[in-house]
């Protein structure tokens, strides 16, 4: 009998030195960081931005060839409208060429920026939108104006972001909208009025600029780097260009297009 309980009391340890061992390797496991932990997730933060380091890239986009003619446009359908008037399909005053989106497409890294609170503005107003290209953040409040004397239908057409489609009749309040992803040339025309069209580029940083009619545009406020700038139009696509400033430092980069290149994007 003293055997055999002796022997009940071997296997009665054995079972509890696996119990407790078997728990150890658990409680092991269990604190060392996963490949869905925040330990291995979080990204190391990007150095602040100094302001007195800051750099500058403007330029000069020119239009190589001669600039297609302006499509006429018949506006007679609607009395409120001006008539006849030209597409802004193209235009190149002097070979310089406005209308062109230019942003920083690379070289940010992990940084990451807070919408600006001002809003960005589109007016209705001759049967045209001010401006024909416009470049907003992610998540930044566009507010729609209808200067005009009849009613518009305001109509995004993106491919990434949410489709929507409003009517906006004379006096009425703004509409407030935002766009949630990036997404360039961005295409919005009017439902009641088919030869209004424009195009709104959505980033997620604040360092973008339109061309003006001079051609010209200013990117203000980087941090030293080596970045690649987009440049797009809607009717000769995007060309890219690399470039790097060093603190304090101002560069020109020009961009050219020949006359006759692809479309951007469609309505």
């Amino acid at each position: 009998m003293n055997s055999k309980k002796t022997w009940i009391v071997i296997f009665s340890v054995i079972a509890l030195l696996g119990v407790l061992l078997l728990a150890a390797c658990s409680k092991k496991e269990s604190t060392e960081p996963t490949g869905n932990s925040p330990e291995q997730k979080a990204a190391p933060a990007a150095a602040p931005i100094d302001p007195n380091t800051v750099a500058t890239i403007n330029g000069t986009v020119k239009l190589d060839g001669r600039a297609p003619k302006p499509a006429k446009i018949d506006m007679s359908q609607d009395p409120a409208c001006k008539g006849m008037n030209e597409a802004e399909t193209v235009v190149a005053t002097g070979g310089n060429l406005s209308n062109v989106f230019v942003y920083v497409k690379d070289g940010l890294g992990n940084r990451s920026f807070d919408a600006p609170k001002e809003a960005a503005s589109i007016d209705q107003q001759g049967c045209r939108y001010h401006p024909h290209v416009l470049g907003v953040m992610s998540g930044q409040t566009v507010d729609i104006k209808n200067s005009d004397p009849t009613t518009h239908n305001i109509h995004p057409t993106p491919k990434d972001n949410r489709e929507w489609n409003e009517s906006q009749p004379p006096k009425a309040p703004d509409i407030q909208k935002t766009f949630a992803r990036e997404e360039i040339m961005l295409p919005v025309k009017c439902n009641q009025h088919p030869w209004m069209k424009m195009y709104i580029n959505v980033v997620k940083n604040p360092f973008f600029a339109v061309t003006d009619k001079s051609g010209k545009y200013e990117i203000k406020g980087l941090p030293p780097g080596d970045y690649t700038l987009g440049f797009v139009h809607e009717k000769f696509g995007e060309q890219t260009q690399k470039v790097t400033v060093g603190p304090k430092d101002t560069k020109t980069v020009d961009q050219t297009f020949k006359a006759g290149g692809t479309a951007a994007g469609s309505m």
